[in-house]
């Protein structure tokens, strides 16, 4: 018998009405198909146009949340959260476009009971090219590297284990993800949310986990590029790394990583003109107070869970399955 769970779609959506009436159709015929009790959320955050006149006239079946103004993805997806009642919530970009199949290879992975969620291979619009697998943590010093993509081929016997789900596509466990409090909202608008949470389910002693077979479609940074300037992207990257680095840095290698920090990123962007990274800096050091709350709270949650794992603990795990002979490069 298949093991299978029900599930609350959740969409954030700032301005675009045109990619829920390419998208939408396919996302409901990859759930409909898998007989199972589902909904759609779609978070309107902000937006100007006529999103929510599109839904109300043609998917009145779709509850819909109305931002006053742009909050960013976590906070919108957290509203989702707060509303979902089914045992799974799927984070969907509205620039997705998934396969028919795309739930059938899923179920499975949540018989385990310490897993916390999975996705499936994101490709590019003309599909000759992946673009999201999964995740590889790498040290550098103190910092984190995550963009080495992998997956175990059809060959192993394992499952393909990621760092993190990308916020694209992720389908998570919903009583995990509301005990790890959901998206931590400090990363607001967008960019590194999904690392954080990610590495806070691992701590925890939760696994993520990449299915090769589960394939979807990304149009791309739609929204963020089209609606913000580049610079202006940037420095919200670089700022939200900073973040992400500074709640997860164990507390004897925080003075090392500052140090690390300045020398070998901000200075060197100063030396070639990049002046936006002191916008980074610096908006990264007014969060002092937000950081010093999410590590407090992810102690106490790490306590609770009697769990020690640290991010070296996660990349000596990671590093064991590199010597997979299965393993992929992508």
């Amino acid at each position: 018998m298949t093991f299978k769970k029900s599930v609350s779609i959740i969409i954030p959506n700032y301005n675009g009405k045109d990619l829920l009436e390419i998208y939408l159709p396919d996302t409901i015929q990859a759930i409909s198909c898998e007989g199972v009790d589902y909904e759609i959320i779609v978070i309107n955050d902000g937006c100007r146009d006529d999103s929510n006149d599109f839904l109300k006239i043609h998917y009145p079946q779709i509850k819909v949340i109305n931002n006053p103004s742009n909050m960013g993805f976590s906070f919108s997806c957290n509203r989702g959260m707060e509303i979902a009642q089914y045992e799974l919530l799927f984070f969907l970009n509205s620039d997705i476009r998934l396969s028919p199949n795309y739930f059938s290879k899923l179920w499975k992975y949540f018989s385990n009971p310490h897993t916390f969620g999975v996705m499936g291979k994101i490709l590019v619009p003309d599909g000759k090219k992946i673009e999201v697998a999964a995740r590889f943590p790498q040290m550098n010093g103190c910092k984190l590297k995550t963009d080495r993509l992998f997956y175990l081929s059809a060959a192993s016997t394992k499952a393909t284990p990621t760092i993190f789900l990308s916020g694209a596509n992720a389908l998570v466990d919903a009583k995990k993800f509301r005990e790890l409090g959901g998206f931590d909202e400090i990363y607001s608008p967008y960019y590194s949310e999904d690392a954080d949470l990610g590495i806070r389910a691992w701590k925890l002693g939760w696994k993520s986990y990449y299915d090769h077979v589960s394939t979807c479609y990304h149009l791309g940074s739609h929204t963020t590029k089209k609606y913000c300037e580049k610079n202006q992207v940037k420095m919200v990257y670089y700022r939200n790394r900073m973040v992400l680095h500074a709640i997860h840095t164990e507390d004897t290698d925080l003075l090392f990583w500052k140090f690390q920090l300045f020398l070998m990123e901000v200075i060197p962007k100063l030396l070639i003109g990049q002046i936006w990274i002191l916008q980074s800096y610096f908006g990264f050091r007014k969060k002092k107070e937000q950081i010093d709350l999410s590590r407090k709270f992810l102690e106490q949650l790490m306590h609770s869970h009697n769990s020690k794992k640290t991010m070296p603990d996660i990349n000596n795990y990671f590093n064991k399955i590199s010597q997979d002979k299965n393993l992929i490069w992508v």
